[in-house]
């Protein structure tokens, strides 16, 4: 079984997250991908972000295929750092191949993450092409860092199988859709009523 780990806030989810699963599904020859709707972002302010009860149940409308999906175990967790969520995953599921996805725009700031360089050790990473991100991310100081264990995209079928450290990047995927800008549009109309 190859899954695909797909975390975030989904503050809310967008049509962009999906396609992106839709690309790292059909590329990657998953098996499934899960959504792991996080309690919070520790690298980001979640004053205002919406009840995880809400942003599960709008993630999972709008997810709505059958290898998609949603859950918010993370919640549950000691701790809701991705590697803690991804060692947790790995040893409830030995047999599972799992690949981490993520945009464009998270590969600037994985280096931020917590154990990040840990991560690149457990999973293989996907990061998927993000209209604007894609021209500084793989500049990062994270991808400049992994940049030996870069696989080219024609062997994107066979990063499940990677030992890690190893990644791809994903080009195909130019959506401008952003839960931070959507985000800021709705509070732009909660301040205008």
């Amino acid at each position: 079984m190859r899954i695909g780990l797909f975390g975030g806030t989904f503050d809310p989810a967008h049509a962009a997250h999906r396609a992106a699963c839709m690309l790292a599904l059909r590329r990657l020859g998953l098996d499934r991908v899960w959504w792991l709707v996080t309690p919070g972002n520790p690298l980001k302010d979640t004053r205002g972000l919406a009840p995880l009860r809400a942003r599960v149940a709008a993630a999972q409308a709008l997810a709505h295929h059958p290898r998609i999906d949603v859950t918010d175990f993370e919640a549950d967790l000691p701790t809701a750092y991705t590697y803690a969520t991804i060692s947790h995953v790995k040893q409830r599921c030995p047999g599972v191949r799992f690949v981490w996805i993520m945009g464009a725009d998270n590969l600037r700031s994985f280096h931020r993450w917590q154990r990040w360089g840990d991560i690149a050790r457990l999973v293989p990473i996907a990061i998927v092409d993000r209209l604007g991100p894609s021209l500084y991310a793989t500049g990062s100081a994270a991808a400049h860092a992994l940049a030996r264990f870069r696989l080219p995209e024609g062997a994107a079928r066979e990063l499940a199988e990677r030992k890690p450290p190893a990644w791809i990047y994903l080009h195909g995927l130019k959506s401008p859709l952003s839960s931070t800008a959507l985000r800021a549009a709705r509070a732009r109309q909660s301040a205008a009523k």
